[in-house]
């Protein structure tokens, strides 16, 4: 008899000392469990698995060799992603993660199992091992799922299945990060249902502990001054990136959603599919990554806030990615011709002194440096960023992992090999981020695209809702002299600006009828992106969709008719701004 069992480490019962990393579902379609102790190898995760029929079975992990992303770095043996499986303490001798540079199954051999066994994965390193998925099969011939079809087929046919859900909502809003909490929190402060649905299991995106970045720009400022009372609430007063967790106050973001009444709080739960009816999104379905409860959230609004723009995308809506020609919108820092040029990502980090001497490993697979190229730093802030002009959708994965080579093997060169490895002697690697810090991807086009013309002028539009107040920060590659590689380091070029409001016209998408979009996914050129991506300003932007959901609601319009029919109405709803709460 066949028997094969499906098990998704996301849906492991004890993560021990791994962490959850869901940043690149779209492209290799499953979260997986992410071994990231900077060098010191993690507690194991663990799962019970009821194996049905015991018996000998054969072993794949869905894995790869990260670090072989730079050619010629490194071989099967130095792999820094290896780790074991440990079935009922018989230890499998294969080790994973050795082989692809890309997401593929390695065998690992057989087992034999009992009815009830448990199941670890033991990381060997330290460094950043991962495993999204493992296959138990009495048959050695099974076919293994490499598509968003095959996982999903995987799961109905070998995985645990719940039967869906339905919920009704009158606003669903996909992405709990700044944009995300302030429009949520001001369409339930205005009496709608709400469901607000987050990829992760903490809440503030950029701003959180994940990533480490300040609250950019300013708040309440004219025309409507009681714009961004929401963002004060969950504001953590301090203007510092790259700190100790504690100084981005996750604790008070969750609060203030946890606590408001009509919000329903989904973690850890990923959209992958909208339900369309001529353009209108009627429902989306998102699958829990931890348990594989799929929901299906019906609504008359949503609201992306997703930063890649995932929910727009799913649903068809006009996107853009790149850089616009001067051609194409006469910007004075615009590109002679259009390309794919984007900003980076930045991945931070912070060291820290320490009593005792501090051992680092040797990193052989990471990039190479010398006392010439070696970055002389304690401390990565935004400018540790790579992947400038990479497709930041699907070539994500290796811009964060690139920027973990580059920290990596900069770090073991001072301490192991540098003049200054004795100034660094009782240093310690303290925390590097694994959620990688995003500028820009998709930008969902509305009924306006904001440009440099509109900024550098002042453009007064009779819809002007949120005021910027950041320069026009755009940012291009750090060369660093004699350096191999590509750069993982930034300048920034920035463009002093007035202080310019952007319309509601492009807080919606202009093709599909009851969507919204706040935060870096707005419609705006490449240029003009550069003034409005800080989180204030975001935070703001979805202060006004909540409240603009509020009052489609109540005319029971779409967001342009809103714009057309109900404009002088809605400014009022702005200049009252979001109600405190009660």
């Amino acid at each position: 008899m066949n028997n094969t069992i499906f098990l998704e480490t996301s849906h492991f019962k004890d993560f021990g000392g791994w962490v959850l990393d869901q940043q690149f579902i779209g492209q290799m379609f499953n979260p997986y469990l992410l071994a990231h102790g900077l060098g010191e190898p993690v507690a194991d995760a663990v799962s019970k698995v009821e194996v049905g029929y015991p018996g000998t079975y054969h072993v794949w992990c869905r894995t790869k060799n990260w670090a072989s992303i730079v050619p010629n770095k490194v071989s099967a043996g130095e792999s820094p992603g290896r780790f074991n499986l440990i079935f009922d303490h018989v230890l499998l001798e294969h080790e994973f993660g050795t082989e692809s540079s890309e997401w593929a199954w390695e065998y690992g051999g057989t087992v034999e199992l009992d009815l009830h066994t448990e199941i670890r994965l033991h990381d060997l390193t330290g460094f950043d091992g991962r495993c999204d998925a493992i296959v138990l099969s009495t048959s050695s011939t099974i076919e293994l799922p490499n598509t968003k079809d095959g996982f999903k087929h995987f799961r109905k046919v070998y995985g645990k299945q719940r039967e869906p859900e339905e919920r009704l909502y009158d606003f669903v809003v996909v992405g709990a990060g700044v944009a995300g909490i302030c429009a949520a929190v001001a369409a339930a402060r205005k009496g709608l249902s709400v469901a607000l649905i987050h990829d992760r299991d903490v809440l503030g995106g950029n701003n959180s502990s994940e990533v480490r970045v300040q609250l950019g720009g300013k708040v309440n400022l004219p025309p409507f001054e009681a714009i961004g009372n929401v963002v004060n609430e969950i504001d953590h007063r301090s203007n510092r990136n790259a700190r100790p967790a504690e100084e981005y106050r996750d604790d008070l973001k969750w609060k203030v959603v946890s606590e408001q009444e009509n919000i329903d709080l989904f973690t850890s739960t990923y959209v992958d599919e909208v339900q369309l009816d001529d353009s209108v999104i009627v429902s989306i379905s998102a699958r829990n990554l931890k348990n594989g409860q799929v929901t299906r959230f019906i609504a008359p609004l949503f609201s992306d806030c997703s930063g890649d723009a995932t929910l727009g995308y799913l649903a068809g809506a006009e996107f853009r990615m790149g850089r616009e020609s001067f051609e194409e919108t006469r910007e004075s820092i615009a590109p002679e011709k259009e390309d794919q040029m984007t900003l980076g990502t930045s991945v931070m980090w912070y060291s820290e002194e320490t009593a005792d001497d501090q051992q680092f490993p040797l990193t052989p697979w990471a990039l190479s440096f010398n006392d010439e190229t070696c970055q002389k730093a304690k401390k990565g802030d935004w400018d540790w960023e790579a992947g400038i002009g990479r497709d930041h959708i699907d070539e994500f994965e290796f811009i964060r992992d690139y920027s973990l080579l580059a920290i990596y093997g900069n770090w073991s060169y001072l301490k192991n090999f540098s003049f200054l490895k004795d100034e660094y002697r009782k240093r310690k690697l303290e925390w590097v981020a694994y959620i990688g810090g995003k500028r820009e991807s998709r930008r969902l086009m509305g009924d306006i695209v904001i440009s440099q013309h509109d900024i550098d002028n002042k453009v007064k539009y009779e819809d002007a809702c949120v005021t910027t107040s950041w320069s026009i920060d755009l940012h291009e590659p750090k060369i660093i002299e004699g350096f191999e590689y590509e750069s993982f380091r930034a300048r920034a070029k920035k463009a002093r600006v007035e202080p310019f409001s952007i319309p509601y016209r492009a807080l919606y998408s202009k093709n599909i009828p009851n969507l919204f979009m706040a935060g870096r996914n707005i419609s705006v050129t490449h240029v003009a992106l550069g003034a409005v991506r800080v989180m204030k300003t975001t935070g703001m932007m979805g202060e006004v969709v909540g409240l603009a959901a509020s009052s489609c609601i109540k005319n029971k319009v779409f967001p342009r008719q809103l714009y057309s029919i109900y404009l002088n109405e809605f400014l009022d709803v702005l200049q009252k701004g979001v109600p405190s709460k009660k």
